[in-house]
C-alpha cells in the first residue's frame, strides 16, 4: 500500500485505447469520487505514477486538470491534495440536484414504458440486496444507476446533460452517508417507481424532491452521528 493510503485493489485498470493523460485523469477521478482517495489526502505524483504504471508527466497533467475542476487543491511548496468540500459547496450542489431530479421524475411519470419500469424494479432489487450485504460501494453505484435511469426515462437531453455534470459530485457526497441512508433510501426508490408507474406527475415530483432532500440533510448531519 502506498503512503497515499490507497486500499488494495482500489485502483482501476487503465484501458490501453485513448490518450494516456485522459485515462490517468479518469482513474484518479474515480478514486476521488469513490473516496478511495479521501478529502484532504496528500497526492504524491511519484507514488500515484507507480501505482498506475505510468510516468509522472500524465499524472501531473491530470492533477492540474483536476485542480481546475475543483477536485484537487494545488498548494505552493506543499503539493496536491484532494479537495475538502465545504458544507456550503455541498449544499449548493445537492440543492441543484434536487431541482434536476424532481423534474426528471415528473417527466419519467409521463414517458416511462414497461421496459423502463422493469429496469427500475431490477435496480431496486439489486440495491436492496447490496444494502442487506452491507456492500456500500455497490449500493452507491446502484443508486447512481437508478437515478440515471430515471433521467433517461425523462427523455430530455438538455436535462440529462446538466445532470451528468453534477453526477460524479453527487456520488462523492452520497458515499459517506450511504450506510446511514441504508434501506430507507431504497424504500423511497420503491415509492418513486409506483408513482412513475401510475403516471402521477405531481406525486413523482414530490417524492423525488423529498428523497433528494433526505440525502442533503443526511450529508449535513453526518458529523453529528
Amino acid at each position: 500500500m502506498l503512503s497515499t493510503g490507497l486500499p488494495q485493489g482500489a485502483v482501476p485498470k487503465l484501458e490501453r485505447p485513448g490518450p494516456l493523460r485522459e485515462r490517468v485523469y479518469e482513474a484518479l477521478l474515480e478514486l476521488i469520487t469513490t473516496r478511495a482517495l479521501q478529502p484532504g489526502q496528500h497526492l504524491v505524483e511519484s507514488e500515484l505514477a507507480g501505482h498506475l504504471g505510468v510516468s509522472r508527466q500524465p499524472v501531473r497533467e491530470a492533477l492540474q486538470r483536476l485542480n481546475t475542476e475543483g477536485w484537487v487543491d494545488l498548494r505552493p511548496a506543499q503539493g496536491a491534495f484532494v479537495h475538502e468540500p465545504t458544507e456550503e459547496e455541498a449544499d449548493q450542489l445537492l440543492t441543484v440536484r434536487t431541482l434536476l431530479e424532481a423534474e426528471a421524475a415528473r417527466l419519467a411519470a409521463v414517458n416511462a414504458d414497461k421496459a423502463g419500469l422493469d429496469a427500475l424494479l431490477g435496480l431496486l432489487a439489486q440495491g436492496k440486496l447490496a444494502v442487506a450485504k452491507d456492500d456500500v460501494d455497490a449500493a452507491v453505484a446502484l443508486n447512481a444507476r437508478f437515478h440515471a435511469k430515471i433521467m433517461e426515462l425523462a427523455g430530455n437531453a438538455v436535462l440529462a446533460e446538466l445532470a451528468a455534470q453534477v453526477d460524479r459530485r453527487v456520488r462523492w457526497y452520497y458515499t459517506p452517508v450511504a450506510r446511514q441512508r441504508g434501506d430507507q433510501s431504497w424504500i423511497e426508490h420503491g415509492e418513486l417507481i409506483h408513482a412513475i408507474a401510475a403516471h402521477d406527475e405531481q406525486l413523482a415530483t414530490r417524492l423525488m424532491r423529498e428523497h433528494t432532500e433526505h440525502t442533503r440533510r443526511s450529508y449535513h448531519a453526518r458529523k453529528e452521528s
